[in-house]
């Protein structure tokens, strides 16, 4: 199975071109930063990403082209790919790249950090509570009924 899961932030503005012939599409280059876990070799503070190249076909690669920028947080599906060819001296190359098969927002319209705006969180009325439920009483068990039978249960 080859599958890849990314969460982290563009890395790059993305890079969309298009491909020649009868029915151009769309190919959408570019680079997300992805948080490596904490190691207890390194120190507090101290900040250490991969950078992960993704590419993106048709419809998804224009999309994401058209409404990511530096920064923003992306979350990624799809399967990685190893390329080779040789270049100009005659030797070869090799490219390891994510190919974007899905891919969704991971912050609000207006966010620029990735944060929640918690202005229009607090802003919103609480819930009312639910008054079909039974009061505990100040006590935090809920009563139960004991003359259930424990040979009718199904396990």
């Amino acid at each position: 199975m080859n599958k890849v899961i990314l969460l982290g932030r563009m890395a790059r503005d993305p890079e969309v071109r298009f491909t020649q012939g009868n029915e151009p599409m769309a190919v959408c280059r570019f680079a997300v930063a992805v948080d490596r876990p904490y190691s207890s070799r390194r120190t507090e503070g101290d900040a250490t990403a991969d950078f992960i190249n993704c590419v993106c076909f048709g419809k998804r690669g224009e999309s994401i082209g058209q409404y990511f920028r530096k920064g923003n947080r992306i979350a990624i599906t799809g399967r990685l790919q190893v390329s080779n060819w040789q270049d100009n001296n005659g030797q070869k190359r090799y490219s390891t790249d994510v190919i974007v098969e899905d891919f969704e927002f991971c912050e609000n319209k207006g966010s620029n950090s990735g944060s929640v705006n918690n202005a229009t969180m607090d802003s919103a009325p609480a819930p009312a509570p639910n008054p079909a439920q039974p009061s505990n009483n100040g006590n935090d068990f809920f009563p139960i009924d004991d003359s259930a039978d424990d040979d009718i249960l199904p396990f």
